[in-house]
C-alpha cells in the first residue's frame, strides 16, 4: 500500500513541480532576454554616443576636416584615436566599433581582423540602406532599421534587430562627417541567458530532490498508522478484539487512530456482550427444558405420584412461560433491528397503567414488605405514545426494580409534568425509584446495551438476559423521546423516560383506563 500511495504523490508532485518549472523557465527565458535586450540596445547607444563625442573633439583639436582624414595621418594622431576609441570599446563586452566615411566606407575598427575595403571594388551603397558585420568582411542588407536616440540628442539607428548601431559624427554646424557603428556580438547574451537557464534548472532539480524525500518521509508518516491500521483490522477479522493502534501526534490520522482502537473497545465489548449472551440464553434454555422434561418424564413413568401431578404441572406451565418470555425478547430485538416494528401512537392515561402494573405485583411487593410511593401531577395524564410498548417499558422497569430491591425497602414511581411553556410542550416525566442493591458505576454507561446484565453473577436475577433495557432504550428512540438511569451503588436505582403531552381523547375513545 505504501509503495502505490508513495508512486501516486510522487508522480502527482513530480507533474506539477514540472509544469511549474517549465512555465518559470518560460517566464524567466522572455524576461531575462527581453531586459539583456533593452540592456544591450542602451549600451550600443552609449558607447556610440561616447565614440561618436571624442572623434568629433578630436578631429577639432587635429584640425581634420573629415574622418578620414584623421585616420589617415601617421604618427600620434592616428596612435592616439586608435587607443582613445579601444579604450572606450574595452568597457563594452562583445562589442566592436566600426567607423566609416559619409558613404560607408571603411576608415577603422577596434577588431585587428577586419579588413579595409578595396577601392577598386564597387563602392558600397549608402549606409543608409546596409551596416557593417562583426567579424566579417562583408555588408548587410538593412531590411529592418529602427530609430532611436542617444541622451545627447543625436539620431541613431539600430540593424538587424538590435546587433548593429549606428550614429553620424557631426561637425559644428551639424553635418555628418562620418558614422560610428557599433557592432554587438550576441554570443555574449546567448551566454548569459543559458547561465541563468542552466542556474535555473540546476535549482528545479535541487527542489525536486527535496520534494522527493520530503514527500518520502510525509508519506510514511501518513501511511504508516494506515498500515498498522490493516493489520489490526485483520486480527480482527480473526477474532482478536483487544488489538489496538499506536496513536502519535494531534492530526487527522491520530484521530482516526484514536476513532480505530474505540472502535475496537466498541467491538470488543460487544463480543463480550455476545458471548455472555450467548452463555445466559443457552442456560435459560436448558434449564427450563430439562425442568420440562424431567417433570413430565416423571409422569408419564408415574414416579411422581397422581396427587401431586397438579404441582409439577403448574412448574413446567411457568417454565414454558419462562421460554415464551425469552423468545418474545429475541423476536422483538429483531424486529427493533430491522425496523419493522410498527408503533400506533394514541393517547391514553399513563397513570392508570401504572396503577394496573402496580397492582400485578402486589405478591411480589407483599413479600418483600416494600414501602411504596405512588404521585401524580394529576388525577388521569394522558401521553401520545404506542400503549402496549409503553406498558413493556415501565413494567419492565418496575419489575427490576422490586426484583432488586431490598426487603423493606422503598418503591416510587411517580408521574410529573416537565416545566415548559405552553401545555402542547410540556412532557409527561416518568421516574421508578427503589431502595437497594443499585448499580455500580462502572456498569452505568453499559445498562442500554444489548445483552448487558449488571448482575452477572445471577444470584437475583435468573430470568433475564440482558434485552429488557436494550428494548426499552429502542422504543423510546423510536418515540423521538429520552431515557435515562442514576444509580448509587448499595443505595438506590431510578429510572426516568418522558412521552409526550396529548389531550384527553373523547369519552368514546378513551383507552387504558381498564
Amino acid at each position: 500500500m505504501f509503495r502505490r500511495v508513495f508512486a501516486k504523490y510522487i508522480i502527482t508532485f513530480m507533474a506539477l513541480l514540472t509544469v511549474s518549472f517549465l512555465l518559470l523557465l518560460f517566464i524567466v527565458n522572455s524576461v531575462v532576454s527581453n531586459g539583456a535586450e533593452r540592456a544591450r540596445q542602451q549600451s550600443m547607444a552609449d558607447l556610440a554616443s561616447v565614440c561618436a563625442e571624442n572623434l568629433a573633439d578630436l578631429r577639432r583639436e587635429n584640425l581634420a576636416e573629415e574622418l578620414g582624414e584623421l585616420f589617415s595621418k601617421q604618427g600620434a594622431y592616428h596612435r592616439q584615436a586608435e587607443r582613445l576609441l579601444t579604450a572606450l570599446a574595452d568597457g563594452y563586452e562583445g562589442m566592436t566599433v566600426y567607423v566609416t566615411d559619409v558613404d560607408g566606407g571603411f576608415i577603422f575598427s577596434t577588431d585587428p581582423t577586419a579588413e579595409r575595403i578595396p577601392q577598386e571594388e564597387e563602392p558600397p551603397p549608402s549606409p543608409d540602406e546596409y551596416a557593417f558585420s562583426a567579424g566579417r568582411d562583408a555588408w548587410l542588407r538593412d531590411s529592418d532599421v529602427t530609430e532611436a536616440e542617444t541622451a545627447d540628442g543625436l539620431s541613431g539607428h539600430f540593424f538587424r534587430d538590435g546587433y548593429a548601431y549606428r550614429i553620424p559624427v557631426a561637425d559644428e554646424d551639424g553635418h555628418a562627417l562620418g558614422y560610428v557603428l557599433i557592432l554587438s556580438i550576441p554570443d555574449v547574451q546567448n551566454e548569459t541567458l543559458n547561465d541563468t537557464l542552466q542556474s535555473m534548472i540546476a535549482a528545479a532539480l535541487w527542489v525536486m530532490v527535496a520534494a522527493l524525500i520530503a514527500i518520502y518521509f510525509i508519506t510514511e508518516r501518513i501511511v504508516s498508522p494506515l498500515r498498522e491500521m490493516s493489520k489490526a483490522a485483520k486480527r480482527m477479522a480473526v477474532g482478536k478484539f483487544d488489538t489496538r493502534v499506536p496513536v502519535h501526534g494531534r492530526d487527522e490520522v491520530a484521530e482516526l487512530a484514536v476513532a480505530f482502537n474505540q472502535m475496537a473497545g466498541d467491538l470488543e465489548n460487544l463480543e463480550r456482550m455476545r458471548n455472555s449472551f450467548v452463555a445466559n440464553v443457552s442456560h435459560d434454555l436448558r434449564t427450563p427444558m430439562t425442568t420440562i422434561s424431567g417433570f413430565i418424564d416423571g409422569i408419564l413413568d408415574g414416579v411422581i405420584p397422581p396427587e401431586q401431578e397438579r404441582h409439577y404441572l403448574q412448574v413446567v406451565s411457568e417454565e414454558v412461560r419462562r421460554l415464551s418470555r425469552l423468545v418474545t425478547a429475541l423476536l422483538d430485538v429483531s424486529r427493533l433491528q430491522a425496523g419493522d416494528r410498527k408503533f400506533d401512537f394514541r393517547p391514553f392515561d399513563i397513570c392508570e397503567m401504572g396503577r394496573l402494573i402496580l397492582i400485578s405485583f402486589e405478591k411480589k411487593i407483599d413479600e418483600k414488605e416494600l414501602d411504596v410511593e405512588f404521585e401524580c401531577d394529576e388525577e388521569r395524564m394522558f401521553v401520545l405514545a404506542d400503549q402496549d410498548a409503553i406498558h413493556q417499558i415501565l413494567y419492565n422497569i418496575c419489575d427490576n426494580a422490586v426484583k432488586f430491591s431490598s426487603k423493606r425497602g422503598k418503591l416510587k414511581v411517580s408521574f410529573t409534568w416537565s416545566p415548559a411553556e405552553g401545555s402542547r410542550h410540556r412532557k409527561a416525566v416518568v421516574k421508578v425509584y427503589n431502595e437497594g442493591q443499585g448499580i455500580p458505576a462502572e456498569d452505568l454507561p453499559f445498562i442500554f446495551e444489548r445483552f448487558y446484565k449488571s448482575d452477572k453473577s445471577r444470584s437475583l436475577d435468573k430470568s433475564g438476559v440482558g434485552l429488557g433495557m436494550y428494548i426499552s432504550k429502542a422504543i423510546i428512540d423510536a418515540h423521538g423521546e429520552t431515557i435515562s438511569v442514576a444509580s448509587e451503588y448499595g443505595r438506590y436505582c431510578q429510572f426516568t423516560f418522558t412521552l409526550t403531552r396529548a389531550d384527553p381523547p373523547a369519552p368514546k375513545e378513551r383507552v387504558g383506563s381498564a
